[in-house]
């Protein structure tokens, strides 16, 4: 007997093993961390948190930095964050680190740091809003570096 069709069914909407779309997808990994606001980020940061843009060059470049953050490319995060990784970065001391994790407007951002609490980074969370809310706060941004020509 073949199972039905349906919202429950195989591979409706409600189907836990079929697929999923994206905003289902982030519903998910948000659930299981709390996101921050730039106020949060902000003052995480002063108290030790590191931050990481995860921006592409060409938005870094646009519409700048925020100071002291780390800047790794979306495609490297998990390398260079893996406490037990060769090619981890030298702030990824420890899995107990307090990482908020930046894009431009915060949806990126947290699938990036639902990867990192798969790596064990327990303490990982990401932007609400992202590069673009913290700007909107007002709070430090430095221009972003020139473009290569």
């Amino acid at each position: 007997m073949s199972a039905q069709a349906g919202p429950n069914g195989p591979n409706g909407p409600n189907d836990p093993n079929g697929p999923v779309g994206i905003d289902r997808l982030l519903e998910r990994v948000r659930a299981g961390y709390t996101r921050v606001d730039a106020q949060e980020a902000y003052a995480a940061s002063s108290a030790g948190a590191l931050l990481v843009d995860i921006r592409y060059q060409a938005l870094r470049e646009r519409d700048g930095l925020i100071p002291g953050a780390l800047v790794v490319e979306r495609n490297e995060l998990e390398w260079r964050l893996d406490p037990t990784g060769s090619h981890r970065a030298p702030q990824a001391a420890g899995h107990d680190l307090q990482v908020v994790v930046i894009c431009n407007e915060g949806y990126a951002s947290s699938l990036a740091a639902a990867s990192l609490h798969a790596l064990g980074l327990h303490r990982a969370t990401d932007l609400t809003g992202g590069f673009q809310a913290w700007k909107s706060a007002g709070l430090p941004v430095v221009p972003g570096p020139a473009p290569l020509h």
